[in-house]
């Protein structure tokens, strides 16, 4: 299990002596579930996280690069774009459109695979969200998709966050009416969840 308070203190050291001058670049490409379909612009995922990380006295700035409505396909095409200057890290939060649509998973599995290596010949970090298919589409194509994930973090070692609505989705409380997109609260339990490898990634940054 990864301990936050240590990492969190590890970034802290290396920013006060010196070793880390200027504030980490996070892009989060992603979806509706990035861009914060139904929120503010200050409770979409993103923000949210930057709040997060500097309460724990990490300076960053996480920049907001989700498409409502974007699949793989989308979040590929516009790679290159999104990234501009390089950040330091990519959150990549991709995958839950192409279930919905029923797209082949071999085909989601391909783009998410370019994106990753894309990002890997750059030389840019990335931490992989995962994303589960609806019931609805059934029990074959359920496991299809659902493998997508896992396979990528093996095949490229990147860290994975097996499912971007982890202790989200089911629960109404935690969901905007249309039973799909977190309520602010909702994107709160997301930001808590992932925080620990977020912060386990930028202390890669700030050691090296």
């Amino acid at each position: 299990m990864v301990n936050t308070a240590a990492l969190i203190s590890v970034l802290f050291v290396a920013a006060s002596t010196g070793a880390r001058a200027d504030p980490v670049t996070i892009v989060v490409l992603g979806d509706s579930l990035t861009a914060g379909y139904g929120l503010s612009a200050e409770d979409a995922f993103p923000a949210k996280l930057q709040l997060a990380l500097a309460a724990g006295a990490i300076e960053a700035v996480v920049i907001n690069a989700g498409v409502s409505g974007d699949t793989s396909a989308g979040g590929l095409a516009r790679l290159a774009w999104s990234m501009g200057d390089r950040p330091d890290l990519a959150i990549i939060e991709l995958g839950a459109n192409d279930a919905l649509r029923g797209l082949a998973p071999e085909a989601t599995f391909e783009n998410l695979a370019e994106i990753l290596q894309w990002l890997d010949d750059q030389e840019i970090p990335s931490l992989l969200t995962g994303m589960l298919a609806p019931p609805n589409m059934g029990e074959d194509y359920g496991r299809a998709f659902n493998a997508i994930y896992p396979r990528l973090a093996d095949s490229f070692g990147v860290e994975l966050y097996p499912f971007f609505l982890d202790g989200v989705a089911a629960n109404p409380a935690l969901l905007q009416e249309d039973g799909m997109h977190p309520n602010s609260e909702g994107v709160d339990v997301i930001v808590a969840g992932m925080m620990p490898l977020v912060v386990k990634a930028l202390s890669a940054l700030v050691t090296n």
